[in-house]
């Protein structure tokens, strides 16, 4: 039997519901046959945010995430992951992962994005990179070595095998809590993706006080 639980379903902002609808496993949302494991702390819910940096409707769903962020609880963590797809989108997570060893991804993430579809440009080669970098107080030395390092590489490694466990064919997709998928398709819109995360949210949180 399909599990249900009821949602606010939102228009253009997330403090603009108009409507009730009851939102239906395997239609709205899938659960994961295999959760997997969280990358918070003890007691945190996590939602993660799998994106690519060269996505039109990743890009535009940033706003709305962001803006969901600031109404949530302390319990709830939003985490980003790069998807990994091969070429571009790998050379993306790589700059993703390298921004994060250097300390400067938090606030390099936005504007990253904004100089691919704002700016027109497509931050592929590694040496156009690491002069991006550059902007954030590293030297261009600095950010060659973040995006040839080890521990870079292998978090882009353990991405794609987290990717496969959550059979995620496209981006954007909202994982929360290890086992429900969210994506445009299942929310209907960009804009309805976070008000489904946050019931899926509650659910899990009534879940875990049961």
């Amino acid at each position: 039997m399909l599990k249900t639980l009821m949602v606010a379903v939102a228009g253009l902002s997330l403090s603009a519901a108009v409507s009730a609808q009851e939102l239906v496993e395997g239609e709205h949302y899938e659960v994961l046959d295999e959760p997997v494991e969280t990358q918070v702390d003890e007691g945190q819910i996590e939602v993660l945010d799998v994106f690519w940096f060269g996505c039109p409707h990743c890009y535009r769903l940033q706003s709305h995430v962001n803006e969901w962020a600031e109404t949530l609880d302390d319990d709830v963590t939003i985490e980003k992951m790069p998807a990994t797809m091969g070429g571009d989108w790998n050379t993306h997570a790589n700059a993703f992962y390298a921004a994060k060893e250097l300390g400067i991804e938090e606030d390099l993430h936005a504007d990253f994005f904004d100089a691919i579809h704002q700016d027109e440009r497509s931050l592929t080669d590694e040496d156009e990179i690491a002069a991006f970098f550059t902007d954030y107080g590293v030297s261009e030395e600095e950010a060659q070595e973040a995006l040839t390092a080890f521990n870079v590489r292998s978090n882009v490694n353990k991405a794609n095998s987290r990717m496969r466990d959550m059979r995620l064919m496209g981006v954007p997709a909202l994982v929360i809590d290890g086992r429900y998928v969210v994506t445009p398709s299942s929310a209907g819109s960009l804009e309805n993706m976070p008000n489904v995360a946050d019931a899926l949210v509650d659910q899990v949180r009534e879940a875990r006080e049961e």
